[in-house]
């Protein structure tokens, strides 16, 4: 049974804002992802994105596109992003989501892959390409596995393209806070909240909001409107600055990302 619907539930329960941290698997070294992850988690992320790396990522924004492009360079395969996921598993029982584009997917074959995922102890899946119209048959193959699989949605997206990716979503849904490509933002788009109401009209299933989440005072606009945040270029950007101290950059900025009163 996937991890996250129970945890939703639970930080729903509690009044708590998720906070899903991004990582780039095999960023920035090939060796160091399952220790990122145990830090991630033990600085209060209630989840973890793995984006495994992709030579063409069209919804990246220069920061993923750095981290992939290193991570490739390393030598990461998707192979290796299922034994770095099975191997983050051991250190951490929050929720593991693998983030990557079809064409790896496909490569693998849709239900090796998903089975693979599963026996990793990945619990969702997000592919930023796949449309909800689309998606019928890797639907079946991670429902199989019992593997979320979900979908974005944008201030741009009409009413027939907000009720196809909430009835095909499961776990939660996407909400992208800006137009355009992921990267941390000064501010946060008040666009967005029209967006959330918009889909809270269409499902039942947890919000949550990603690309351009930065700052504590972008939680803190969000704490009672969405369900949770997902950090990734900021977090990225925070590794960068010292990647040989990957484990301490990432402990750090999620600390400081949460306000207080949100813990």
């Amino acid at each position: 049974m996937s991890r996250i619907a129970p945890t939703f539930a639970r930080l729903i329960g509690q009044h708590r804002l998720a906070l899903i941290a991004y990582l780039t698997v095999g960023y920035p070294r090939l060796d160091v992802t399952p220790s990122l992850v145990e830090a991630a988690a033990g600085a209060g992320a209630d989840a973890i994105e793995l984006g495994i790396p992709f030579s063409d990522p069209l919804a990246d924004g220069r920061t993923i596109q750095a981290a992939s492009q290193l991570a490739l360079k390393g030598g990461m395969t998707v192979a290796r992003a299922l034994a770095a996921a099975k191997a983050a598993r051991l250190k951490t029982d929050v929720p593991l989501l693998f983030m990557t584009y079809l064409n790896p997917i496909l490569a693998f074959g849709l239900e090796p892959f998903c089975r693979a995922a599963a026996a990793a102890g990945v619990d969702g899946l997000i592919v930023p390409d796949l449309p909800p119209a689309e998606s019928a048959d890797l639907r079946r193959a991670a429902d199989a596995c019992q593997i979320d699989l979900v979908f974005f949605v944008a201030p741009t997206t009409t009413d027939a393209g907000m009720v196809a990716a909430c009835q095909a979503a499961t776990g939660f849904i996407y909400c992208i806070a800006v137009t355009g490509v992921t990267g941390a933002r000064a501010e946060l788009d008040p666009a967005v909240l029209t967006l959330i109401d918009r889909v809270r009209r269409q499902t039942r299933l947890p919000i949550v909001v990603g690309f351009g989440i930065s700052r504590p005072e972008h939680l803190q606009a969000l704490q009672g409107k969405a369900d949770g945040v997902i950090v990734a270029s900021a977090l990225l950007d925070a590794i960068a600055r010292a990647p040989d101290d990957a484990t301490t950059q990432v402990s750090a900025f999620l600390r400081d990302l949460r306000p207080k009163a949100l813990r």
